[in-house]
């Protein structure tokens, strides 16, 4: 069997994009430095940045793999190992993309371009102002929020892009953790709620990519993952945070459903007394300050 002009060509560009992949690799793990990742540098290092097998080491794959996805092999790449390894090399979000773009991969985190999120839905979540407001996915990635929003549980301005995910904030970031009152049983019902979302999701990438760093990162998640609970998500509720600037604050939660494309809702957090709207007041003036 003879192959076509077309086949020639669609191998010949994914042979150029494999080197290209191959070196993007090799030209970022060597600008990282050993201590910037938390490894000795050694008296014998030759290598500059990392070495090959403390990439892997650090993004939990195989060296002999790794290697050959620098010599640009023809292997196959998932989106969950182009995740671990944008992490462990510290990729900013054009280098993200460069990466997923040269695998021919699509990027699992959360998606910066939702189509609900329009200018005029930022304008008013900024109108909501001292009401904290935020846009979530199914998955609980933040893809928006406004400035109350967010100091109201940590810094989320600190807080990379791909990682403002509540699920994984409630879970392994111990500042969001410790402004939420009745953590236990917020984290039991979260996690129950993420079970039940991901059904109609078990073959996406993203959703796998936050359901490995939730096992891999979090003891208590893996608990409560293996009780196989669900729960579907109520209307609204009574929320009590301790925040660090303006202390104990009660609120009621409501989502407003934006669309079906990806599942995209408004968080609003109004106060549930006079004491916590004058402390949303504060915050909110706070935030403000910042900003300006």
């Amino acid at each position: 069997m003879t192959r076509d002009a077309t086949d020639v060509r669609d191998g010949g560009s994914a042979d150029i994009r494999r080197h290209e992949l191959g070196a993007f690799l090799r030209s970022r793990r060597e600008r990282i430095a050993p201590e910037d990742v938390g490894l000795p540098r050694g008296r014998r290092r030759r290598t500059p940045g990392l070495r090959r097998e403390e990439v892997a080491h650090l993004s939990a794959v195989g060296v002999t793999w790794y290697t050959w996805l620098e010599q640009a092999r023809d292997i196959q790449v998932s989106a969950q190992v182009l995740d671990a390894l944008a992490r462990t090399l510290r990729l900013d979000r054009s280098e993200r993309a460069h990466l997923f773009g040269l695998a021919g991969a699509i990027d699992p985190t959360p998606a910066a371009s939702c189509a609900t999120l329009t200018p005029e839905l930022l304008d008013l979540m900024d109108r909501l102002e001292p009401v904290p407001a935020c846009v979530q996915n199914s998955r609980y990635d933040i893809l928006a929020y406004n400035r109350t929003y967010g100091m109201l549980l940590c810094d989320l301005d600190e807080i990379l892009p791909e990682d403002r995910n509540c699920m994984l904030l409630a879970f392994t970031h111990e500042e969001w953790r410790s402004s939420i009152i009745g953590l236990d049983d917020v984290l039991r019902t979260m996690a129950a709620k993420f079970r039940s979302g991901m059904a109609e999701h078990l073959a996406e990438p993203a959703w796998k990519v936050v359901l490995r760093r939730l096992t891999e990162g979090s003891a208590e998640f893996r608990e409560l993952w293996e009780r196989h609970e669900v729960v579907q998500s109520v209307p609204s509720k009574v929320k009590r945070f301790r925040n660090r600037h303006v202390g104990p604050v009660s609120v009621v939660h409501t989502d407003l459903w934006l669309g079906r494309d990806c599942g995209a809702r408004m968080v609003t957090y109004t106060p549930a007394d006079d004491t916590s709207r004058e402390r949303l007041e504060e915050l909110g003036e706070l935030a403000a300050r910042r900003t300006s």
